[in-house]
């Protein structure tokens, strides 16, 4: 049941942030390898970047890659929320005032993001190709020119063979990781203090919001240049003996954007980063919290009768 709150609960969420992921790969994707000056900005912004796909693309434009991102939603996140749920619930990283470790919060969240983030990489890859293709006046980075998630799928199976589907799936450990970390950690301790010091109760939709939002500062901070590493990797194209055109791995991708794109080249998309996430671990973490009490209140009632 933890599975299918998490899974829920993230796939609410993703209806309403998708747009912002689209936007974000956009402008993660802008000016690859290039430093700064020496190419046409066409994402000036996010909400320019809004403007330009919705005029070229269409409104639909900015839900490119919903399916693979809500099947990412579901493996991802019901893993990382079940798992987390479960850690929660056996009180290996409680407190004895109630409250959880920061060391313990921190491992679990990175630990059971690590884990989701593997499992769903296949999804994650198709969802970067598709939501980095455009039209032809305002495409950046490599185009795949995919059909859809299975034409997506076959192709990549076909040329690559299964494993290609996990392709770039080692820049998810510190991506996830990370971002999993923060996040758990951040709203989870954001929730304690405003408790502690008498301003929200843990239950209150307004400890959720501060909580979501905080954790979204914190989590687009420290998840950017893992992002923006694992974006290229994950879009970029393969030559004939399926090596990447651009990057040999993470260390090269990493070395290759400094070189040419400074430090500011980690940080492309950043504000659509916290656009997303932001909302997204918001409307994530309420619907998990409301899911969770529905089921606390109606499962074991079920239970009972039974």
């Amino acid at each position: 049941m933890e599975f299918v709150i998490g899974a829920a609960a993230a796939c609410g969420a993703c209806l309403f942030s998708n747009p912002m992921d689209v936007l974000k790969t956009r402008m993660q994707l802008q000016g690859e390898l290039r430093a700064r000056g020496h190419y046409a900005i066409i994402y000036k912004n996010i909400i320019h970047a809004g403007y330009a796909v919705a005029k070229a693309d269409g409104l639909l434009g900015l839900q490119k890659g919903l399916v693979p991102a809500l099947g990412y939603q579901v493996v991802m996140n019901g893993i990382r929320f079940g798992l987390y749920k479960r850690v929660l619930d056996s009180g290996v990283i409680a407190q004895a005032d109630g409250s959880v470790s920061t060391l313990g919060c921190v491992l679990a969240g990175a630990g059971v993001g690590v884990i989701g983030g593997f499992v769903g990489s296949p999804l994650y890859l198709v969802k970067t190709h598709l939501q980095s293709q455009a039209a032809d006046t305002i495409a950046v980075g490599y185009q795949h020119k995919h059909q859809g998630i299975f034409s997506a799928f076959f192709n990549i199976a076909q040329t690559e063979g299964i494993k290609g589907l996990w392709r770039g799936a080692s820049t998810s450990i510190p991506r996830v990781g990370i971002g999993s970390a923060s996040q758990l950690f951040t709203y989870s301790k954001s929730k304690d203090w405003l408790d502690q010091y008498g301003l929200y109760s843990r239950d209150s939709w307004q400890s959720t919001f501060l909580g979501a939002m905080t954790s979204g500062l914190v989590i687009s901070s420290c998840m950017s240049p893992f992002d923006v590493v694992a974006t290229r990797i994950y879009n970029q194209g393969l030559d004939s003996q399926g090596r990447g055109l651009l990057y040999k791995g993470i260390s090269d991708c990493i070395f290759k954007i400094f070189r040419t794109e400074g430090l500011w080249g980690f940080y492309k998309g950043w504000s659509a980063i916290y656009f997303r996430i932001g909302p997204h671990s918001f409307f994530n973490l309420i619907f998990w919290d409301y899911l969770q009490k529905f089921y606390m209140k109606h499962g074991k009632e079920d239970d009972d009768e039974s």
